[in-house]
């Protein structure tokens, strides 16, 4: 249908990941099941196998075709990454490097969230008065961290670091 603007590609690959995850379900019940030295069960591994083979490499040939036919709306794309509490994760973060217990960090990041619901703000549009009412560990320089550059920076930081540290290019 012309009026349709939800992409088919995929949501049509993500279904299929059901079928994938079957599968492997499918192969390991049937190796913990397999005793010592008996492998005649080993035949059911066929099916799964190759269907799941032949589902990755059909997704792959449609993303191939769908990729360079995409278009980019960057703007779109940042207002919606803004939207929807993305940088909540980034608070509790925030309040754990500040010595708040992560269970305690949690439970403060909820009760901010739930504010920001309830009043149509997001955590970056809260003032610091409304944000340090949930927890005194809360300073200024919070507002660094609850913006999706910083987000994206840090998130970038955190994988290079970890890439540096396992010997991972």
């Amino acid at each position: 249908m012309p009026q349709k603007k939800n992409p088919d590609v995929p949501e049509l690959v993500r279904g299929k990941a059901g079928r994938a995850h079957g599968n492997l379900v499918a192969l390991l019940t049937l190796m913990k099941g397999q005793p010592l030295a008996y492998n005649k069960d080993n035949q059911e591994d066929k099916e799964p196998l190759f269907d799941s083979l032949d589902t990755v490499l059909g997704s792959l040939k449609v993303f191939a075709d769908m990729i360079p036919a995409m278009s980019v709306k960057r703007e779109a794309m940042r207002s919606a990454a803004q939207r929807g509490f993305s940088t909540a994760t980034d608070l509790a973060d925030y309040l754990v490097r500040k010595g708040v217990a992560f269970r305690d960090a949690h439970e403060i990041v909820g009760r901010a969230v739930r504010r920001g619901i309830e009043t149509g703000q997001d955590l970056s549009e809260m003032n610091i008065e409304a944000l340090q009412a949930f927890s005194p560990a809360i300073d200024a320089d919070v507002y660094a961290v609850l913006t999706l550059d910083g987000s994206v920076r840090r998130a970038t930081m955190w994988v290079a670091l970890h890439r540096s540290r396992y010997g991972q290019r």
